[in-house]
């Protein structure tokens, strides 16, 4: 048996069933072998980068390890902002590379590159492989290290020859499983009975909580006290539920902003949050000014990072929320009766405007809808305007930003859960950096909309400049390219829409229930300034 062929058993036998990147010399011992195991299928990227924001994807809504391949040299770094992406996300993803042969190693061979410090800095573990019998044991270790504790990204570097080099008969490992992190029960003990005594108070909610909504609101309801959400954890909470507050943070709502810099409530429980830039309002202070500070979370160094924390918890958010409920109820607290809210009614869109279209957009697509949101001004206008009316139906990355994630996210989702509807929403500039990827949908019949909102330029810096500098770069906006002319040269269904009246349910009905891709795109420059809340205020101000 070769060294990589033990590799792939191992994967197959942890429940592996697709390998997103691109082949190549370096890695074609590995490509080789995957002919004869159909049961993992390679899924070809145009572009390594994207591979890791297909594979980050598919580990969120697989809740299963992911693996993502390149070549040595300019492959390998073309996957670090994939592997930075997925550390960010605390997302399990084996990023593997290939490597010249170790005899060759410090000759200046062709893609020659000492990966293993490159993505040191991005990953838990990052190692080079030189012996051949290491292989295997290497790739268990960090797949290990990749599920357990914190989840994280790892990264291993197979040398050509060590993929090839015959390693006899090898007993594949068990898989492993990742064990449960128990969170003490003093510190649920403690923060149950502050909590009990404090009776009012908010609930903030971060993308850690997007496995746990039922116990969420099963503890909200017990307290009674309001949810706000931050941008990234959009989708987790429906709007129609009673005691939603709305999204704090980047282009959050007049609501939230309202609660978490002049509300009375004096105890902020905080599930899931690291509080970072974009989901504290560039680290707004009044958010624990004069309260009680109680933080659940299963990384330990978000405790303190920022704000003081009263009673910090560590442990599965899953856990410790099931835990702080039975010990609230062992308190004598019970739950009051709480009717749905009625949502707005709908707004006349008549104005050719983003939030319009966007409404327009989601008033036509199913509930169930789940909304991949690329990096650009629309992705302010998805955040405070577009309701949630399904559990799990954004994904939005302004955590780490990396403009295109958004168009592979779309496919690595589709791949975790094909049945669900799927539309990335994107821009021009994030199009013409990973758009080409539209062609991976393509080639493996993924029936997912690409919204490409056209406006010739880069919105987000555009309108950032103007509020901070008063004046914008020419080079900031480009001569308008027809995207839809684009995915009709490559064979993929696009329609192109210039107002409001273009588009209606039979066009989007059409679109989505293609076998495969089809492209949507907006031509439309909006001269409102994005609804980006106190970010608004910091850019205005900034340097003053």
């Amino acid at each position: 048996m070769k060294a990589v062929r033990s590799v792939l058993e191992y994967l197959q036998g942890m429940g592996v069933k697709h390998v997103f990147g691109i082949p190549a010399g370096s890695v074609n011992g590995f490509f080789n072998e995957l002919y004869d195991m159909p049961e993992i299928t390679p899924v070809v990227t145009k572009h390594e980068g994207a591979a890791g924001y297909m594979a980050a994807s598919y580990a969120k809504y697989s809740n299963q390890l992911s693996v993502c391949i390149g070549s040595s040299g300019p492959g390998g770094t073309n996957l670090v902002t994939g592997a930075a992406n997925a550390m960010r996300e605390h997302l399990p993803v084996l990023f593997l590379t290939g490597a010249v042969p170790v005899s060759t190693m410090g000759l200046n061979a062709s893609q020659e590159l000492d990966a293993d410090p490159v993505f040191k800095s991005v990953t838990k573990y990052s190692v080079t492989v030189t012996d051949s019998k290491d292989l295997l044991a290497e790739i268990v270790k960090a797949v290990e290290i990749a599920i357990s504790g914190v989840p994280g990204p790892v990264h291993v570097a197979m040398p050509i020859d060590i993929q090839h080099s015959p390693v006899g008969e090898v007993k594949i490992p068990a898989p492993i499983k990742r064990e449960s992190m128990t969170p003490d029960l003093e510190a649920i003990k403690k923060a149950a009975k502050e909590m009990a005594e404090r009776k009012s108070g908010y609930i903030f909610a971060g993308q850690g909580a997007r496995n746990s909504t039922e116990a969420l609101i099963e503890l909200a309801e017990l307290l009674g006290w309001p949810i706000m959400v931050s941008p990234q954890a959009k989708g987790i909470i429906r709007h129609d539920h009673p005691l939603f507050a709305g999204i704090f943070g980047f282009a959050g709502s007049e609501n939230a902003s309202t609660l978490m810099n002049e509300g009375e409530a004096k105890t902020l429980l905080v599930v899931g949050s690291s509080l970072g830039e974009t989901a504290t309002n560039n680290y707004n202070a009044n958010m624990a000014q004069d309260r009680f500070l109680v933080q659940l979370d299963f990384d330990a160094s978000v405790f303190n990072r920022k704000y003081e924390v009263d009673v910090p918890v560590l442990g599965d958010v899953q856990l410790s929320l099931v835990f702080l409920i039975e010990e609230l109820k062992a308190l004598g607290l019970t739950a009051k009766p709480l009717k749905p809210r009625e949502l707005a009614e709908k707004e006349e869109l008549e104005e050719y405007s983003t939030k319009n279209v966007l409404l327009k957009l989601q008033e036509y697509l199913p509930a169930s809808t789940r909304y991949t949101i690329d990096i650009g001004e629309f992705m302010a206008y998805v955040i405070h305007h577009m309701k949630v009316l399904d559990e799990g139906t954004f994904d939005i990355n302004v955590h780490f930003g990396a403009m295109g994630s958004g168009l592979s996210a779309a496919i690595g989702s589709k791949f975790a859960e094909p049945e669900r509807p799927t539309v990335a929403i994107t821009g021009d500039g994030c199009f013409f950096m990973h758009g080409m990827e539209i062609l991976t949908a393509k080639e493996y019949n993924l029936p997912i909309l690409f919204v490409v909102m056209n406006n010739a330029r880069l919105g987000m810096v555009y309108h950032g400049h103007a509020l901070q500098f008063k004046r914008v770069h020419a080079s900031f906006e480009q001569e308008p390219i027809d995207i839809s002319a684009m995915a009709k040269a490559m064979n993929i269904p696009s329609y192109r829409m210039d107002g409001m009246g273009d588009l209606n349910p039979e066009i989007l009905e059409n679109l989505m229930n293609m076998n495969g891709p089809a492209v949507l795109e907006v031509a439309l420059v909006d001269n409102n300034t994005p609804p980006m809340g106190d970010r608004v205020k910091f850019l205005s101000s900034f340097g003053k």
